[in-house]
C-alpha cells in the first residue's frame, strides 16, 4: 500500500513538474495544491455523511450473524467444500473455519471475515506437509477470497446513497452477476491446475443450481427495454434486500433474540467504522485528486480513447477504468477511484454505475495473500496470484459488459 500510495504522489508531482517546465503551465501548482486542500476536505465529508447508512446496514448485519445467518451458511457449503478439498480430513476445525469465513465474506460481515479467515488458514497450515509453500487447500480457499462471494455490497450501497445516486442499491443484481462470473473463473483455473473433481455429483448439484438461479435472473431481464430492465432489475434487488432483512428479524424472533440490541450493537460499530476510514480515505481522495490534476490520468485516458476509436469501439467505459486498475493491488484505493467516478461524472452516469459494479465484482488480491500468507508464514503461494488475478480479470470485464447491458 505504501508503494502504491507514494507511487502515486510521486507520479503526479513529476508530471507536474514536466507541464510548468516542457509546456510552460503556470498554474499547475496552484491546481494541484488546490486539489489537496479539495480532496482532503472531500475526504473527510463524505467519511462522515456515511455514518448513518453504515451504522444501518451495520446493524441490520449484526441481526442477521446473532440470528444465525453465518451458520446456516455452514452448514449450507460444508458439504461442497469437503468436496473440493479433499486433503482436508471429513469434520477437521479448518472446513468449519472455512465455511465461517466464507458466510460472513457472503454476509458483507468483513470484520468478521477477516480474524476468520485467519484462523481457517493456521488450521489449514497444520495440514500442510510443506510450511513455507501453500497447500492446495489453501490456494482453493485464498482464491474463493479474491474473488469476492458477497451477496450484500453493502460499502457499495453506502457510497453511492452518499454521493446522491436516486437508488443506491441499483447496482445489486449486476454486482450479483459479475462477482458470480469472477467466482467461477477463479474456481476452474483453481479446480484445472490442481484435477479436483468438479463432475462429483454433489459439486455438479451446488454449481448447477447456483448458475440455475443467476442464469434464471438474467434471463427474466433478457430481451427487455432498458428503462424496463433497469426497473425489474431494481425491484428484484429491493425485494431481496428487503427479503433478508425481513428473515433477519423472524430468525431472532424465534430464537428468542433481542433484535433491537442487536441493531444497537452492530450501528456502534458502524459509527466506529465510519470514523476510522476518515484518514485511509483521505490519504487515498488526495492522491487521485493530485494525479487528475497533474493531467497524467487524462493523459492517459485520452491515449487509450484515441486507440479504442481507432477500431469504432465505445469508450465510455474508460472513465471507469482506473477503479478497475486499482482493485487487485488496494482496496481503498479502488474505492478512491470510485468515489472519483461517480463526483466527477455522476453517481448515476454509466461510469459511476460500472465502477460501483467493479468495487464490488472483486477483492484485493494482493492484499488478500499478503495478509493470509503473512499469517502463517508463507513463501511460495504457487499458482495462487495466477489464479486470483484470472478471477479479477474475469470479474471486472464482465462488470463492463453487464454495466452496458444494464446502463448503457
Amino acid at each position: 500500500m505504501n508503494k502504491v500510495w507514494t507511487g502515486l504522489l510521486l507520479v503526479s508531482l513529476a508530471t507536474g513538474s514536466i507541464r510548468f517546465v516542457f509546456f510552460d503551465d503556470k498554474a499547475i501548482f496552484g491546481r494541484m495544491l488546490e486539489s489537496l486542500f479539495s480532496m482532503a476536505k472531500t475526504g473527510f465529508e463524505i467519511s462522515l455523511g456515511l455514518t448513518g447508512i453504515l451504522a444501518l446496514w451495520l446493524g441490520i448485519l449484526k441481526i442477521g450473524e446473532k440470528a444465525g445467518a453465518v451458520g446456516l451458511l455452514t452448514r449450507l457449503l460444508s458439504p461442497l467444500l469437503r468436496r473440493l478439498m479433499p486433503g482436508v480430513p471429513e469434520n477437521h476445525p479448518a472446513l468449519g473455519a472455512i465455511t465461517m469465513n466464507i458466510a460472513a465474506n457472503v454476509l458483507g460481515l468483513d470484520n468478521a471475515a477477516t480474524p476468520i479467515g485467519i484462523q481457517a488458514m493456521r488450521e489449514l497450515q497444520k495440514l500442510n506437509p510443506e510450511p513455507d509453500t501453500l497447500s492446495n487447500a489453501q490456494i482453493l480457499f485464498l482464491v474463493i477470497n479474491t474473488s469476492a462471494v458477497t451477496l450484500l455490497p453493502v460499502a457499495v450501497f453506502t457510497y453511492r446513497a452518499q454521493l446522491g445516486a436516486l437508488n443506491p442499491t441499483d447496482v445489486f443484481l449486476p454486482i450479483l452477476l459479475a462477482t458470480f462470473c469472477s467466482t467461477m473463473v477463479g474456481l476452474l483455473a483453481v479446480a484445472s491446475v490442481q484435477r479436483l473433481r468438479l463432475w462429483d455429483p454433489v459439486v455438479l448439484g451446488y454449481l448447477l443450481g447456483l448458475g440455475g438461479v443467476i442464469a434464471g435472473l438474467a434471463y427474466s431481464l433478457t430481451g427487455l427495454p432498458q428503462e424496463i430492465m433497469q426497473a425489474r432489475s431494481a425491484l428484484i434487488s429491493q425485494v431481496l434486500l428487503l427479503g433478508l432483512i425481513a428473515s433477519f428479524l423472524v430468525a431472532a424472533w424465534f430464537r428468542k433474540i433481542n433484535a433491537y440490541e442487536c441493531f444497537i450493537e452492530g450501528a456502534k460499530e458502524g459509527f466506529h467504522t465510519a470514523v476510522t476510514i476518515i484518514p485511509y480515505l483521505v490519504a487515498m481522495l488526495v492522491a487521485i485528486g493530485l494525479l487528475r490534476s497533474s493531467g497524467i490520468m487524462d493523459l492517459v485516458m485520452d491515449g487509450l480513447r484515441d486507440i479504442l476509436r481507432s477500431f469504432s469501439a465505445d469508450t465510455r467505459f474508460v472513465e471507469a477504468l482506473p477503479t478497475a486498475m486499482m482493485k487487485p493491488f488496494s482496496g481503498s484505493g479502488a474505492r478512491a477511484m470510485m468515489i472519483d467516478a461517480m463526483q466527477t461524472h455522476g453517481a448515476d452516469s454509466l461510469p459511476g454505475r460500472m465502477a460501483s459494479i467493479m468495487q464490488g465484482s472483486t477483492e484485493t488480491t494482493f492484499y488478500v495473500l499478503a495478509v493470509y500468507c503473512g499469517a502463517v508464514g508463507i513463501k511460495r503461494i504457487r499458482h495462487a496470484l495466477a489464479c486470483g488475478l484470472l478471477a479479477d480479470v474475469a470479474g471486472l470485464t464482465a462488470a463492463i459488459f453487464i454495466g452496458y447491458w444494464f446502463f448503457g
